[in-house]
């Protein structure tokens, strides 16, 4: 296993933010309780939301806006599950999600397993590089993964192996 290297921690805390379904919006080195609990579940958390999306979606966009510099990039590596947190018409920011696929019976297919695996390595590598340049992230090849132009769209990155 792959640990982040000390040097590389506090660039984490500053840069990565969790979604939860209990906490809304983590930092790497913030301490929680144990809990299994999706984003997807319903559950009536007051009488104004019906569900965990609508309890912390503008929370949750309102505290990154904050965090944020104006010109600053999400590079969304969640999943789709807990992405949907985020009211895609209030986000007023570029956004960039990173799809890894792999070659599976003549076509290219997102295997959830490697891809969450994939999403952890990339943000690993986004830090450890010090990505600043957007573009510079095409340049990810680790485990076997490489950019398709032709396969990715302004707002989602394809990534293949």
């Amino acid at each position: 296993m792959h640990c982040l290297d000390d040097k590389y921690w506090s660039e984490a805390q500053d840069k990565i933010r969790i979604l939860s379904g209990l906490y809304g919006l983590l930092k790497p080195f913030d301490l929680i309780y144990p809990y299994r609990l999706e984003m997807g579940t319903k559950w009536a958390v007051n009488s104004k939301t019906k569900n965990l999306y609508e309890f912390w979606g503008e929370k949750v966009l309102k505290h990154l806006e904050k965090e944020m510099s104006k010109d600053e990039i999400i590079v969304n590596l969640a999943s789709n599950e807990y992405f949907k947190v985020l009211p895609k018409k209030s986000i007023k920011r570029k956004v960039i999600t990173p799809v890894f696929k792999e070659f599976k019976n003549g076509s290219y297919k997102i295997i959830m397993m490697y891809a969450k695996h994939a999403r952890g390595a990339m943000a690993r590598y986004i830090i450890e590089n010090q990505v600043q340049n957007l573009q510079h992230l095409k340049a990810y090849d680790e485990d076997g993964y490489r950019f398709q132009e032709s396969l990715s769209t302004d707002e989602e990155w394809v990534f293949t192996r």
